[in-house]
């Protein structure tokens, strides 16, 4: 089986753990390395998170993990999602610490390094701001030449936003990053909430689960379980949901090896920066003949009970 090179660049949140235990479970999957991005959390906590998920994994000290930006690429600061994920970020839940440590360097340096190691092989999924991309788009403006694929989790286009009517978090987190991130000619799929929402897991996939993972993969049942209690009570305060929530990182690493479980279409994009209201939306120049924006691959529709079954199947 040849197995898709990857880095995952996440602020490592509830789903972001699941979606990076995924990653270096499956066995599409060669995981290249992990770096991490302010965002659901602050990056030192997100970089913390990865490190004792990576162990959890069983991967202690095989996959490098880098620290990458702290702020924006030019705006101030907004705080954190401490109310969606909990204050350490992965629902409260206490993971054994690692001996492993972060490795020396931004994570820009890092994804510019393994970019032009892995020429033309590396897919990166970025599932939180868009900020370490855009520092890495800045030192290497050849990047996209080398990069195979970028999925980003972010954006609404066709549905309303998370955080404003009309913007998803982490597009509204670093307008600026993803409007740069969209226009630099990369080869990108966004898989944004148009689908997300749609991909839920639900409490009786977390029992199924426990009762049928590999011994190996008990520890991880039992996290899975425990941090996505804090999401659920979250998803039921604000969407009305009862015991489930959308699997927005887990459904963007899925894709990159699993791209039958959605349905694409090409949209010319662009990312508003300014504004009151609409900062942060991922515009889609639907006309006939679009002028405005860049040529991406918008996930439309999913088939969200198959993409479930196969998250969950490396662990089984």
């Amino acid at each position: 089986m040849t197995q898709t090179k990857m880095i995952i660049d996440a602020d490592t949140g509830i789903d972001d753990a699941i979606a990076i235990l995924y990653g270096l479970k499956s066995p599409k999957i060669q995981m290249e390395g992990i770096t991490t991005v302010f965002g659901n959390i602050a990056v030192e906590q997100a970089t913390e998170n990865t490190l004792r998920i990576v162990k959890l994994a069983g991967r202690e000290n095989e996959v490098p993990v880098s620290e990458g930006a702290s702020r924006p690429l030019t705006r101030e600061l907004l705080g954190f999602s401490t109310h969606v994920h909990g204050e350490n970020g992965i629902g409260d839940v206490e993971l054994p610490a690692t001996s492993q440590k972060k490795i020396d360097g931004p994570a820009a340096d890092f994804i510019i390094r393994k970019a032009e190691e892995l020429r033309g092989e590396l897919v990166i999924v970025a599932m939180g701001r868009l900020t370490n991309i855009a520092h890495a788009l800045q030192k290497d403006p050849t990047l996209p030449s080398k990069v195979k694929h970028l999925y980003i989790m972010g954006g609404a286009v066709n549905v309303p936003g998370n955080v404003t009517p009309v913007s998803e978090a982490n597009i509204w987190g670093d307008p600026e990053a993803a409007d740069l991130v969209i226009q630099s000619g990369m080869a990108i799929t966004l898989v944004g909430l148009d689908v997300t929402m749609k991909t839920m897991l639900r409490q009786s996939h977390l029992d199924s689960l426990q009762r049928l993972s590999k011994p190996e993969n008990l520890p991880i049942a039992d996290f899975m379980n425990r941090s996505m209690q804090y999401y659920f009570d979250f998803y039921r305060e604000v969407n009305a949901f009862r015991e489930c929530a959308p699997m927005h990182d887990p459904l963007t690493v899925l894709i990159a090896v699993e791209p039958g479980v959605v349905r694409t279409q090409s949209m010319h994009l662009s990312v508003e920066c300014e504004g009151k209201h609409c900062v942060g939306m991922t515009v889609a120049d639907q006309r006939r003949k679009p002028s405005v924006g860049s040529p991406v691959q918008v996930c439309v529709d999913v088939d969200a009970d198959q993409a479930i079954d196969l998250l969950l199947e490396v662990f089984i």
